[in-house]
């Protein structure tokens, strides 16, 4: 959990060195010469919290003055890490901190002056994935025994900008767990349904993947869009295990299975269909079984002839035995449809709030801390 940054910067440094003075009026009215830096004394102000392992910056030519001054700025590309906190990832903020010091010197032989409190930021050149949005620096004194020594802490509050990971990864990702929403909308009757989840669940797979590879590996902070990839894929696979229910239910029959509990019948046949706007299936059937037995009284009320009776009710019995049958088929078919139903508004609604639950922290943060920030610097 740590971000490695590289940072060519020239940090100026100044003192004074008593015995390089002179009087120009002596040397021709010289009142500047430049000097290697290895030819005189000079602090050793090194990057205490380094990465590579590297004090020492680039040797250059000091400017040394006629009253002894002397100003040195070195360049140096200087290799820090820091810790970061990747829970908002990609819209997250990182606190960066560079300490300078003298290696061996205590305060009492080298001190350290901050001149300015605020970085130039444009000396910064732009990066396409990072932004500075603060760098302030600060002095502060380490004190080890009898001794002190002073150090200068620069502060760089950076931010991730956020707009590739928004549009390849953040969006794809939500537009995936809405697509599982319509397995629920296909016919019980098609294959396609846990072949569309099958392939949710694999691209989801292929993008927590990704962000693996972005992240960095840290069991303290999860970020928020890899909690909602979990989440996705735990809803991914309860939608194929309810969708291979609803099939199940959906292929059942009088011959395949006992006869329907009346608690199911009362719930899935009656309640149900109300509360999901659905038009009864029930209602239905009861519909066209009351104009049937109104064509059969007055076709049984023409015929007198004992023989046509008995015909007739050998075929009443068998038709009322095949539409039982096909009866019995199309509740389960339309049970499957309730059950369809009722989990695509289901997971329409936990969608929507895992979304939210996903952006509404971020925006949170963004608007109390960035938006405030960015106003702060251009006023």
């Amino acid at each position: 959990n740590q971000l490695h940054s590289n940072t060519n910067y020239c940090i100026p440094q100044e003192w004074i060195d008593v015995k390089l003075r002179w009087n120009p009026e002596d040397y021709a009215g010289i009142t500047s010469i430049r000097v290697p830096s290895d030819s005189i004394w000079i602090p050793d102000i090194v990057l205490y919290d380094n990465a590579d392992g590297r004090f020492e910056g680039t040797s250059t030519k000091t400017v040394v003055k006629y009253d002894g001054t002397i100003a040195w700025t070195p360049p140096a590309n200087y290799k820090s890490s820091c810790t970061i906190d990747v829970t908002f990832f990609p819209f997250d903020l990182q606190n960066c901190s560079m300490k300078f010091g003298s290696w061996t010197y205590d305060g009492s032989q080298v001190d350290i002056i901050l001149e300015d409190y605020d970085v130039d930021k444009r000396d910064f050149f732009d990066n396409g994935e990072w932004e500075i949005v603060t760098a302030t620096g600060s002095k502060g004194n380490r004190t080890d025994g009898c001794c002190w020594y002073p150090f200068v802490t620069y502060s760089f509050i950076i931010r991730r900008l956020p707009l590739f990971y928004t549009l390849f990864l953040i969006i794809p990702c939500i537009g995936l767990s809405f697509l599982t929403v319509l397995v629920f909308y296909l016919p019980s009757n098609e294959g396609e349904k846990i072949s569309l989840c099958t392939s949710v669940l694999v691209s989801l797979t292929v993008f927590l993947l990704v962000i693996e590879e972005i992240i960095p590996s840290s069991s303290k902070v999860i970020p928020l869009i890899g909690e909602y990839l979990v989440f996705t894929m735990i809803f991914v696979t309860l939608s194929i295990v309810i969708t291979v229910f609803a099939i199940n239910i959906h292929h059942r029959s009088s011959s395949t299975h006992n006869a329907m509990a009346p608690w199911v019948r009362k719930i899935f046949l009656h309640k149900l269909p109300k509360l999901l706007c659905m038009r009864s299936h029930v209602d239905r059937y009861f519909a066209q079984k009351e104009e049937t037995g109104n064509v059969n009284g007055s076709a049984s009320s023409r015929n007198t002839l004992e023989a046509a009776l008995d015909s007739i009710r050998y075929i009443t019995r068998h038709v009322m035995k095949e539409n039982e049958v096909r009866e019995v088929v199309e509740d389960w078919k339309f049970i499957a449809q309730v059950l369809d139903r009722m989990f695509l508004w289901t997971f329409l609604l936990v969608s929507i709030i895992g979304s939210l639950l996903l952006f509404i922290p971020v925006i949170h943060k963004w608007a109390s801390i960035i938006v405030p920030t960015h106003i702060g610097s251009t006023n």
